[in-house]
């Protein structure tokens, strides 16, 4: 009986490990289309994730006509998971086309940062942060709403 409880404290105490570590953003470097480092700061408020190119169609289709920091100026990051497209298309066409963008896309090609959290298909999942640890998650599957949002800063 005593093995029993003590398996089953340890088993709560490592699993409300894994849910911290899950809401903590930090401690993560990924490169972007043109192979520049961005490692995770303090000033970092919103991170976008689209684990895919429908997610990732509706960023660019937010951003479309506006300037080149946009992004930056409101401390957001956008995150693009790559890491179920073949490496040649991403190699010789995906990441090639991203240069064309006014906005920075960090490339998640192993899906080291995605799978953190709960990132969904055909959605931008919206990371709320403050002082390194997610306070909201949000969903959009629509451009006119993750505009609006990234407006005003928050949805």
């Amino acid at each position: 009986m005593k093995r029993m409880l003590s398996g089953l404290l340890f088993l709560l105490l490592a699993g409300s490990v894994v849910a911290q570590d899950a809401t903590v953003v930090g401690g993560w470097t990924l490169l972007d289309q043109f192979d520049k480092p961005y490692t995770v700061n303090a000033e970092l408020r919103v991170v976008l994730i689209a684990r895919d190119m429908a997610g990732s169609q509706l960023v660019k289709s937010a951003l479309e006509g506006r300037p080149a920091g946009y992004l930056e100026a409101r401390h957001v990051v956008f995150v693009a998971d790559i890491s179920r497209m073949p490496a040649p298309i991403s190699a010789m066409f995906a990441v090639p086309a991203m240069r064309d963008y006014s906005y920075r896309v960090l490339l998640d090609r192993d899906a080291r940062i995605a799978s953190r959290f709960t990132a969904q298909p055909e959605v931008v999942t919206w990371l709320q942060v403050e002082r390194g640890r997610v306070v909201d998650i949000r969903r959009f599957d629509s451009t006119d709403t993750l505009r609006q949002a990234l407006e005003r800063g928050a949805p």
